[in-house]
């Protein structure tokens, strides 16, 4: 979600600033699914008790650093719309973590969550260029080629939960363009998610098992990559375009997938080399196409 609110956060900073604060969100973003999958490929914690530690730590961050702005200016209408996609998006994502490696989910979240926003832009009358919709059917093409039968075809079940998980996100992402404080609005949408969590959490109650290093795992998941990770990244948008914004996550699976090979010991498929590169270069030309459009407008509407 990009921040609209200037007030709510300061000045905007500088392009250094803009730099390591981007760089620094990017990794933090990457981290999630490093973290996630440490600790439930090796079986330190069960998924539904992952999702409601990552929760409940990251609303812990987020109101340490929300409530001061609360209790001075109020706290933010309460929209369901915002806790069910953010738990949506949290619960599928670590489901689907029990089958799929690092760099996998990661592409596939990715794919999922710009093809969602696309979707959404298309809906509400955006007209695309033929390169775009040759963007779009590559990125569409790369996808399918990623999850078509074969040896290092990722598992069925896991990439579904994982392109739900994308949507979810995707979503989340389109519902935060209407706010003024995205920040402030996360906040919330943590904290209400929550019960939810809890409810899941009960319901798995018979898969339930934990370690140390499990809850380590998912407090650094929610506090760090999550809460922390959610601030620095809108402190990260006042300095960036919204193209620059969508572009530079396109490091987020590739950033994910080294991290698996150094991390995880996990093996890179010449599948996901080829997937990575038709989908993030099929989105790649969508967002240059997208970007050249706005710059063309704005010089039509300069001259009239």
């Amino acid at each position: 979600m990009r921040d609209q609110s200037s007030s709510a956060i300061g000045a905007a900073p500088s392009a250094a600033r803009t730099a390591i604060l981007t760089i620094a969100a990017m990794f933090a973003f990457a981290a999630n699914s490093l973290l996630c999958r440490l600790a439930l490929g090796d079986g330190l914690i069960d998924a539904a008790s992952f999702t409601t530690v990552r929760l409940l730590s990251g609303a812990l961050v987020l109101l340490l650093i929300t409530l001061p702005r609360w209790r001075s200016h109020g706290r933010p209408l309460f929209d369901w719309r915002f806790s069910a996609a953010l738990f949506t998006y949290m619960a599928f994502f670590s489901f689907a973590y029990l089958s799929l490696s690092a760099g996998t989910g990661a592409l596939l979240l990715f794919g999922a969550v710009q093809l969602t926003m696309f979707s959404a832009a298309m809906l509400s009358g955006e007209r695309l260029s033929l390169p775009s919709w040759g963007g779009l059917a590559l990125t569409v093409f790369g996808l399918i080629y990623l999850l078509s039968p074969g040896v290092a075809a990722p598992d069925p079940t896991g990439a579904i939960l994982m392109l739900v998980s994308g949507i979810a996100w995707g979503s989340y992402s389109l519902l935060g363009r209407k706010v003024t404080d995205p920040l402030q609005a996360t906040a919330n949408s943590f904290v209400f998610a929550i019960p939810v969590a809890l409810l899941v959490s009960a319901v798995f109650i018979g898969e339930f098992h934990s370690t140390r290093n499990g809850l380590i795992l998912a407090v650094a998941s929610g506090a760090i990559a999550s809460g922390l990770g959610y601030v620095i990244w809108y402190a990260a948008l006042r300095g960036l375009a919204a193209t620059h914004a969508a572009t530079v996550q396109l490091s987020v699976p590739v950033v994910a997938a080294l991290g698996g090979i150094v991390f995880l010991s996990e093996q890179i498929t010449l599948r996901l080399i080829f997937a990575s590169v038709a989908i993030l270069g099929g989105i790649m030309i969508v967002l240059t196409q997208r970007a050249s459009g706005v710059r063309k407008l704005g010089v039509t509407q300069d001259k009239n």
